[in-house]
């Protein structure tokens, strides 16, 4: 059965909870960190479950409304475009804080990737495409500090001369003294897109359940729609915010 090109409202919603939890996020990252209100902040558990939060969020449903997208090329390429500005601007107004390929260049790939992967994507069944993403995801989440396997067991051990290669960090293979303050590379967050490409698979077999990613949700919805506009003006409003509050505290 074809999903109906009608937009999935309540994804928008989901969406819209995600960014108003990240323009939060960002706000008391730049009020603790930035302005070393609290510098052990950002080391808290619940503070990186958080963040992990808002970042699968986001990635999951990028993933499940892919294939609702008309022009996929042009918001690759726009999503990259707009990440490469944001960069620009973190280097010269925060190089300390500079974000090197985040999460709007990493939308923006995954975007552009799936485009040559559909035709194998669309040829596994959804369940077995979810479990594989999970298990990709899992087996490719330390590559950055060079291994593959699951948890703390390490299966492969990577050649440091792939870490020499710098165009390689894109991929998730980042080269010594890299450093960015949000860095989304290729590897392992391509997976959380596919979960979510399968997902919205998998929710077509069962219409009754589809129906409702119809239904809005006050507020979020029109938010979500807007993620991002939002997210290209957050981080400076956040900024001037936390400018005014830490003047008034003195």
């Amino acid at each position: 059965m074809e999903i109906k090109k009608q937009r999935l409202l309540l994804l928008d919603g989901i969406r819209g909870f995600a960014i108003v939890n990240m323009v939060l996020f960002h706000f008391l990252y730049d009020f603790f960190i930035i302005y070393q209100k609290d510098p052990k902040w950002y080391g808290k558990p619940l503070v990186g479950f958080w963040q992990q939060m808002i970042c699968w969020t986001f990635i999951f449903i990028s993933g499940m409304t892919w294939r609702f997208g008309k022009k996929k090329i042009k918001r690759g390429l726009l999503l990259n475009f707009w990440g490469l500005v944001i960069t620009a601007i973190t280097w010269l107004a925060m190089p300390q804080q500079t974000v090197w390929f985040g999460i709007l260049n990493f939308l923006g790939c995954a975007c552009l990737l799936a485009i040559p992967m559909e035709k194998v994507l669309k040829r596994i069944p959804a369940v077995f495409g979810i479990a594989g993403a999970v298990f990709g995801f899992f087996l490719f989440q330390n590559i950055s500090i060079g291994y593959l396997g699951l948890g703390e067991s390490v299966w492969i051990s990577l050649p440091q001369w792939l870490y020499d290669i710098k165009v390689l960090t894109i991929l998730g293979l980042p080269f010594p003294g890299f450093y960015s303050s949000d860095y989304f590379p290729v590897f392992p967050w391509i997976f959380v897109f596919l979960m979510g490409y399968y997902a919205l698979l998998l929710l077509q077999k069962k219409p009754k359940l589809h129906e409702c990613f119809y239904t809005p949700v006050p507020l979020l919805t029109k938010i979500g729609q807007k993620s991002l506009l939002i997210y290209l003006l957050h981080q400076p409003l956040c900024m001037v915010i936390c400018a005014g509050v830490n003047r008034i505290m003195g």
